[in-house]
């Protein structure tokens, strides 16, 4: 047709076909991204005085680390192109129906819980529930979460979850480990039995944790286990990894004997019908909850769950929740006891968890809570009922079944002339996935909740045509007339579980939908206002970002299906890979690490493998500066090596002087530094390839925290300044959202020399050429979740990578020009500009007004803002970050907030307001509070709820007042009391915690 037909006339002449392109994208996402418009972009400028932002760049990025040419990643696509993109890569995966089992399965999803939760940023868009006063809503599920893994589990003490099966095993062995008593240190008891029925990915994971804290790991069976000094604990599997469930109550007997503790990895779906470990004698009891409503995702995000006695309530790593009580004398949640305890213990912590996978634990205890005890039995039974069925049926075929007792797992061994290989043909044929053990005679087949009698059906089929058989025979209607059970009458469960009045009441779509809308009420997340977090970068969850993490091309995906079945996600990864690399300037990447933490340990065992390769295993120091992060001593504990600490300088920088000095010192046992940049102080700190010669001249290898990101993208890289391995908290600078405390991921990136190093997978081909083992189940960790960074890099591009950058670093530095007169800010660059976060100094008010960090953090509560970082990394200090996704009217919003503030600390000061008894120190102000009869405040009722007249839009009451955390620590109770939802009140234990 040609264009003039409607006589309508329009010229290209002089028209670049860039410059076309770039009109016909003019609603880009990078505008949707970013929050201030360009017109907002120079009012910034223009209060700060500066004429242009690559001014403000210029000044702040030392010119030395300024990367010489643009990222090499093309432009970014609309929000349309993106999601038509995703659905053709969406179709490269074929979901098959699996039943591999090994820790994972399908299930069902509640749709009321997908819906409300899994897709609502009221949930998603939160943050780690530090402030307990904003968080009473995740707080509380998390504790359904803990009391029904307590219940099932028969243990009285659950933490909020864990990062993934394997990695709490390990976590299990640590914590014993450094839990030995007296005698069994003083003996180097350092000997770990672990049972050879383990699952496959555990027992390597347990390997590289053993080696790196010269724990001597003994595999063998359980009927070999022998108990004796040099043991200081133990592991099996029940049901075990063939699915065969064996009486272990001999075993962890003879272990208590021996005061050996027993730790027990399970199956939290069968423990409805098995009697659950911590009634037969374990101490820790672990697994993944999964099954119960969390897509397999082809490996994650998945919350594990760790539950054990009270005897290790000082060493059980990750969050606990408990109870307390709020100023007003009622009851509250709160994070208790290992509330950020790197942070606070830093290279004495017991573990480098400092992260969780609290939204799927959240949907996991929805799950329970919507099914309730019967719920969840009638669901384990079916599966079991299903198994039972099949077991005597394939019998029929001339297949031999050998699990005596099971749940839902069948080890099948073949007839002879039938091979593996041959009823794998068959299968794939069908769409049907099994598992197939490396001998090739015998194979797994695990049922699960989405099971029904048709399913059987094709199973049975395929297993019919492979024997040469014509028929097969499987009668339902007898099946569901048999009451025999193939688990041993001493192991079937008899004890009461979920009998809390929160399993036992919302059992309708409205009760549950209702349920979760109050919880979601009561909290601040992204969708309500702006998260100020230093260190955490609270940016924009794009919905399209988020959008395809519930298609069923990429939820149904198990983690160890064939890898042609899995083309979407590879093709997902292996460019998530090219572009990574560009913009930190690494030659590869691992996906494997979920969590940031989970990062640091890997790159630092990544290191220590190159060193032992090149002869330089005794490399073991790491140099780490005082103002890290507490995550990194963590790690590097973990990863068996000994610190030496880093002072900084009066300007918060690292002291060259003084990093000299102790890496020549130690020049031939340095092994590597950690080191975050822009500095934990927010600064860019100008010595920073000083830093990396003085490390690199010493044989040493720089490991970069990641977590400051996002004041680097497209400005510097690690690579470029001469870092050797980084890893990168998708969770903060690449658009994952932290759902309440996790998921988080943290990819490592690694210079050429150290990619062959990078973890390896028994299930896939992952990690370089003398990888180290798995640091995780999954061969590429939380791959679900990569969707949403992998959406973030296509939809910005080049250009938008960057340009969010610079717009992070203006946004901060706008921010901090509008408080200096009013907050001292603790450091700045030689130009007098931070990087993406600032520190604001909030000491003097402790002296002058008797108001604390911790007052000024809880009266922006009232005000409806989620506080800033408090007292970390400097005490008594505010760590503020805006991020690029903040519009300049909610950053107004938040700077009025913090002058009103310090105005109301100056009626103080200034003898105008009571000292104790003013409206910071008792924020924040519930409704009741300021409703009351008997309101008795020397300040007015207006005043302590409407701060602001812009408050009045959108005010937020918090649900409690500020929160005794001494109490709670004082008075641990972390599972739900009966009193809970009734009536009564909440008995929380007055036993002190020793």
């Amino acid at each position: 047709m040609h264009p003039d037909i409607f006589n309508v006339s329009f010229k290209l002449k002089h028209v670049s076909v860039k410059d076309l392109q770039y009109h016909m994208k003019a609603n880009t996402f990078l505008k949707r991204h970013n929050g201030p418009s360009e017109q907002d972009i120079k009012k910034m400028l223009t209060t700060m005085g500066l004429n242009s932002i690559e001014q403000l760049i210029d000044e702040t990025v030392p010119k030395a680390i300024r990367l010489d040419k643009s990222l090499h990643l093309g432009e970014g696509m609309s929000e349309y192109e993106y999601l038509n993109h995703i659905r053709s890569v969406a179709r490269m995966n074929k979901v098959f129906k699996s039943y591999i089992g090994m820790g994972y399965y399908n299930t069902i999803s509640p749709s009321v819980i997908i819906r409300n939760v899994f897709e609502n940023p009221g949930w998603y868009t939160s943050y780690t529930p530090y402030q307990a006063e904003i968080s009473q809503g995740r707080l509380e599920a998390l504790m359904n979460f803990q009391t029904m893994i307590s219940d099932l589990t028969g243990l009285p003490l659950a933490n909020a979850s864990l990062l993934d099966e394997g990695t709490a095993a390990a976590e299990a062995m640590i914590m014993l480990f450094h839990a030995r008593p007296r005698a069994q240190v003083k003996a180097n008891a350092n000997k770990f039995l672990v049972s050879d029925q383990m699952l496959p990915q555990t027992l390597d994971i347990l390997k590289i944790r053993a080696a790196s804290k010269d724990i001597e790991l003994v595999v063998r069976s359980v009927e070999k286990f022998e108990f004796s000094e040099d043991i200081f604990g133990c592991m099996v599997q029940y049901p075990n990894q063939k699915g065969d469930i064996v009486d272990h109550s001999n075993t962890a007997a003879k272990a208590n004997e021996h005061d050996i503790p027993l730790a027990v990895a399970t199956d939290l779906m069968s423990l409805a019908l098995l009697t659950p470990p911590g009634e037969w004698g374990a101490k820790v009891v672990f697994g993944n909850s999964q099954r119960f409503g969390v897509p397999m995702g082809y490996g994650g995000p998945h919350a594990a769950f760790f539950a054990t006695t009270e005897d290790f309530k000082r060493f059980i790593p990750g969050r606990i929740i408990g109870i307390s009580k709020d100023v007003n004398g009622n009851n509250a949640y709160r994070m208790a006891l290992q509330t950020r305890e790197q942070h606070i213990k830093r290279e004495r912590a017991t573990s480098n968890i400092c992260t969780a996978q609290a939204l799927l634990a959240i949907m996991a205890g929805f799950y329970g809570v919507y099914h309730g005890k019967e719920g969840i039995k009638e669901i384990a039974t079916k599966i079991h009922m299903f198994a039972i069925g099949l077991s005597k049926a394939v019998e029929k075929l001339g297949y031999k079944q050998l699990n005596e007792y099971f749940f839902d797992t069948l080890y099948i061994q073949l007839p002879t002339g039938i091979t593996a290989d041959q009823l794998q043909h068959t299968a794939l044929e069908q769409g049907v996935n099994f598992r197939y053990f490396e001998d090739g005679r015998h194979i797994g087949i695990s049922l699960d909740e989405t099971t029904t009698e048709f399913d059987v059906g094709v199973i049975m089929a395929i297993l019919t045509k492979v024997a040469g058989k014509e028929q097969f025979e499987l009668n339902f209607e007898a099946l569901n007339n048999n009451k025999s059970s193939y688990i041993q009458k001493g192991l079937q469960r008899t004890s009461d579980y979920l009998e809390h009045p929160v399993f036992n009441q919302y059992h309708s779509e409205t009760d549950m939908m209702r349920y979760m809308k109050k919880l979601e009420n009561k909290d601040i997340a992204l969708n309500r206002s702006m998260i100020p977090l230093g260190s955490c970068t609270m940016k924009l969850n794009a919905a399209s970002e988020l959008m395809p993490i519930s298609w069923p091309e990429f939820t149904s995906l198990h983690p160890f299906v064939p890898t042609d079945q899995a083309k979407g996600y590879r093709f997902i990864i292996d460019e998530m890979d090219r572009i990574l690399c560009e913009v930190t300037g690494f030659a590869a990447m691992s996906f494997q690490p979920n969590s940031g933490a989970a990062g640091e340990y890997t790159g630092l065992m990544v290191i220590r493998e190159y060193q032992k390769n090149k002869g330089e295993s005794h490399r073991n120091i790491c140099l780490i500066p005082a103002s890290a992060h507490g995550t990194n001593p963590a790690s590097a504990i973990m990863a068996g090596m000994e610190i030496i600490v880093i002072k900084t300088d009066a300007s918060g920088n690292i002291d060259l002087d003084d990093l000299k000095e102790k890496a020549e010192a130690n020049k031939e046992k340095l092994s590597a530094i950690m080191v975050t940049y822009p500095s934990t102080h927010g600064v860019f700190e100008e010595g920073i390839i000083d830093v990396m010669n003085i490390i690199h001249e010493n044989g040493g290898q720089v490991y970069m925290d990641g977590a400051n990101m996002n004041a680097q993208v497209g400005l510097t890289s690690p690579g470029f300044i001469g870092a050797d391995v980084c890893h990168l908290n998708l969770h903060k600078t690449f658009a994952i959202p932290h759902g309440g405390g996790g998921p988080g991921v943290g990819p490592i990136g690694v210079a050429e020399h150290l990619k062959d190093f990078l973890p390896s997978h028994l299930f896939a081909e992952t990690g370089g050429k003398q990888g180290i083992p798995a640091i995780a189940a999954a061969p590429f960790g939380s791959a679900l979740v990569l969707l949403i960074s992998y959406g973030y890099l296509k939809m910005l591009g080049a250009h938008g990578l960057t340009e969010a950058t610079k717009v992070a670093i203006l946004n901060a530095n706008y921010l901090m020009h509008q408080l200096k007169d009013d907050y001292p800010i603790l450091y700045t660059g030689k130009n007098g500009h931070v990087g993406h976060e600032m520190i604001l100094d909030c000491n003097q008010f402790s002296k002058s007004a008797d108001i604390t960090v911790v007052d000024i953090a809880k009266r922006l509560m009232d005000f409806g803002f989620h506080a800033p970082t408090v007292a970390f990394p400097v005490h008594g200090t505010l760590m503020v970050e805006p991020t690029e996704s903040e519009p300049l009217s909610e950053m107004n919003y938040f700077i009025d907030a913090m002058k009103s503030i310090r105005e109301e600390i100056r009626e103080v000061e200034e003898g105008k307001a009571e000292r104790k008894n003013n409206v910071v120190s008792n924020a924040p102000h519930t409704a009741e509070m300021v409703i009351t009869d008997n309101y008795e405040f020397p300040y007015s009722r207006e005043k302590a709820a409407y701060p602001s007249e812009w408050v009045r839009d959108n005010k937020y009451f918090t649900p409690v007042g500020k929160i005794d955390d001494a109490y709670g620590d004082r008075n641990l109770c972390a599972c739900l009391p009966m009193e809970a939802y009734g009536d009564g009140e909440i008995k929380v234990k007055t036993e002190p915690l020793k």
